[in-house]
């Protein structure tokens, strides 16, 4: 026997495989960068004094943002980053453009209410969007807690579009105008930020089968729509803006419980009510 054979062979060493880099849908990410198009538009509009353009350009994010999460729903192309992009999105086009709008059509003629006014506001819809962020497995997907951030902007904006359209260009010397658009901004920015419930339309399912009527019905509220915009658009965002206390008000005097947070997920009373 030969003691000097061959030592055994070692395996050969695996070739590394590289990580696979993650991309990014675009789909769905186009109508979020849309929204944010739409958002920074109405800034510059309104730094031009073109304040029913500014109005418009949020409207139009506010359309494009109710899209792109459908839209990542439907193709199966939800990701982290998108989740994230539409957040910081949400807080240009509904949290910093419409502060800088009302202010500048508006609140600056305050002094130092006018800018405190404005950044109520703006903080009121940042600390908003961190809370549904954190709170989103544990609240009952009928309602938001607090005023959505889009309807807020819309209130805002909506005031400014419908004044802008009746010929007042600005409000900064108009004392009653410069005072209603500080309320209206104060009560956006704060009804954010409080625990009353907004009902979200989420479990409304348009797969479902519906009675012609309601056909009828939406095609008569799009001719609303269409014959004076900017008065039926703040008027369905006022009432919208003001339900949620309604409800508030009437669940509390039946004894129901007002807060759409969750104890637990677990309980059957909430089976079917969290994300």
């Amino acid at each position: 026997m030969n003691d000097f054979s061959d030592p055994p062979l070692e395996p050969a060493p695996e070739l590394a495989v590289r990580p696979r880099r993650k991309g990014i849908y675009i789909l769905p990410n186009l109508f979020t960068l849309a929204a944010l198009f739409g958002g920074f538009y109405a800034v510059v509009m309104a730094m031009n004094g073109r304040f029913e353009q500014a109005a418009i350009g949020v409207f139009s994010a506010m359309v494009l943002d109710s899209l792109d999460g459908r839209v990542a729903r439907m193709t199966n192309t939800q990701s982290t980053f998108g989740e994230q992009m539409d957040s910081l999105s949400d807080m240009v086009s509904f949290g910093a453009a419409p502060a800088l709008i009302v202010y500048e059509w508006a609140l600056q003629g305050l002094g130092k209410l006018g800018w405190i006014a404005a950044f109520v506001y703006c903080a009121g819809a940042a600390l908003r969007l961190a809370r549904f962020n954190t709170n989103i497995g544990v609240v009952d997907k009928r309602f938001f807690q607090g005023l959505p951030s889009p309807a807020a902007a819309a209130m805002v904006t909506g005031f400014i579009w419908v004044m802008d359209d009746m010929g007042y260009k600005g409000a900064e010397h108009i004392e009653w105008l410069t005072w209603t658009a500080f309320a209206f901004t104060l009560y956006a920015g704060l009804t954010m930020v409080t625990n009353v419930p907004f009902y979200s339309f989420k479990d409304v399912s348009f797969k479902r089968s519906v009675p012609f009527i309601v056909i009828v019905a939406i095609a008569l509220g799009f001719a609303v729509i269409s014959y004076h915009p900017p008065l039926v658009l703040f008027g369905v965002f006022i009432v919208y803006g003001l339900s949620g206390y309604v409800v508030y008000f009437i669940r509390k005097a039946k004894g129901k419980p007002v807060s759409v947070i969750a104890v637990s997920t677990d309980e059957p009373d909430e089976k079917g009510l969290h994300q």
